[in-house]
């Protein structure tokens, strides 16, 4: 069951992005030939107002059909000059349109995000986590390190602060240090009722691309956290600096990439973002409805601006690499011929084929490990 919450929850935030397509589409007076829910053979449609709105077999995300998207196949096969394009087409607006067009997808998965976080702070929430008082996790464990030791901290030292943050519980010191590998911090702990600050650098976790600096968390601290429903606005602003705040975190990631880590491990396929999902969804109703919603909400967000993300890479059959050909040619005032379009996306292709067999030879590890 816990697969199917999971693909109905991508399914979702793959339509909503197609959504911001067909409403942009509509606006700059392009013409919307279909939408699809699912992909393949369709099983029931209706055409409504020029557009035929589709279920399809396979339930695998969906489309947003728009007029004269295969002008530029046409153009390379009859090898043109430039893409012959009605005015009621995708290639024959203002190409500012045409960006827009391609913005709003990625833009309304921000807006979900946004809306998630928002909805989160406005009912409320609780987790579960363990105190600051930490533990050096070379006294137990074996074989690790511990940047944090070596800098001077100890056993039973209760961090406060990390840079110019203040810090209550173990999760918002991981949540600081995880996504800053090799980079100098200033942790201060209170050590018998003295405040004391140390400089020092987390290493990089190749296996699950993070930082860390050698601590745990002690068992016996167990505590609740909550946080008490805020304002209508309160709860907009908060929403919209957690987005802005995790886009943050997220091209952090993406550098980090290059830095030698397990791409087994940190790069994460379909299977294992769609049980992720599911997992959520799952352990959520067994917490009652509200914490359940939030958990929802948050990994729904997150996984909504990495979509975000991805989507405005200015790479071609991405919609950052139309964005990008829509500025090109609106800032040089000349179309770009088909065929060097044609070339381009071949390193395009060639970006998405690696990183889905990258994804998808994770999951896949994952899988037989498990």
């Amino acid at each position: 069951m816990k697969w199917l919450y999971g693909i109905l929850c991508l399914i979702f935030l793959i339509i909503f992005h197609e959504f911001g397509h067909f409403i942009a589409a509509k606006i700059f007076g392009v013409k919307v030939e279909s939408f699809s829910v699912g992909f393949g053979p369709i099983l029931l449609h209706k055409k409504f107002r020029g557009t035929d709105y589709r279920l399809s077999l396979l339930p695998l995300g969906g489309y947003c059909g728009m007029k004269g998207e295969n002008d530029f196949r046409k153009a390379i096969e009859e090898d043109l000059s430039e893409i012959q394009a009605e005015e009621d087409s995708l290639y024959g607006v203002h190409p500012v349109k045409r960006a827009l067009i391609g913005f709003a997808g990625p833009f309304f998965n921000f807006i979900f995000a946004f809306l998630a976080f928002s909805l989160i702070y406005g009912i409320g929430y609780y987790y579960y986590t363990y105190s600051n008082k930490i533990i050096i996790a070379s006294e137990v464990m074996e074989n690790v390190t511990s940047v944090a030791r070596d800098a001077g901290l100890k056993t039973g030292d209760l961090i406060i602060k990390i840079d110019e943050t203040p810090v209550s519980d173990f999760s918002e010191i991981r949540s600081l240090i995880a996504p800053r590998p090799e980079e100098e911090i200033q942790i201060t702990v209170l050590r018998n009722n003295q405040e004391l600050t140390f400089s020092l650098i987390p290493e990089l976790d190749k296996d699950r691309g993070i930082g860390v600096i050698g601590i745990t968390f002690d068992e016996n601290e167990e505590i609740i956290k909550e946080s008490e429903p805020s304002g209508f606005f309160g709860a907009l602003k908060k929403g919209f600096i957690d987005c802005f705040k995790t886009v943050s975190i997220t091209f952090k990631s993406i550098g980090i990439l290059f830095k030698g880590v397990n791409l087994d491990n940190v790069v994460s396929g379909p299977i294992r973002a769609t049980e992720l999902l599911g997992d959520t969804v799952k352990a959520g109703m067994t917490e009652g409805f509200r914490q359940g919603l939030v958990g929802i909400l948050q990994i729904m967000a997150i996984i909504s601006l990495s979509l975000c993300i991805m989507n405005l890479l200015p790479i071609p059959v991405l919609d950052g690499g139309l964005i990008l050909i829509a500025l090109i040619e609106f800032i040089t005032r000349k179309k770009i011929k088909p065929k060097i379009q044609y070339y381009i996306q071949f390193i395009g292709i060639a970006f998405i084929i690696v990183l889905a067999f990258i994804g998808l030879k994770g999951d896949i590890i994952y899988l037989i490990k498990k």
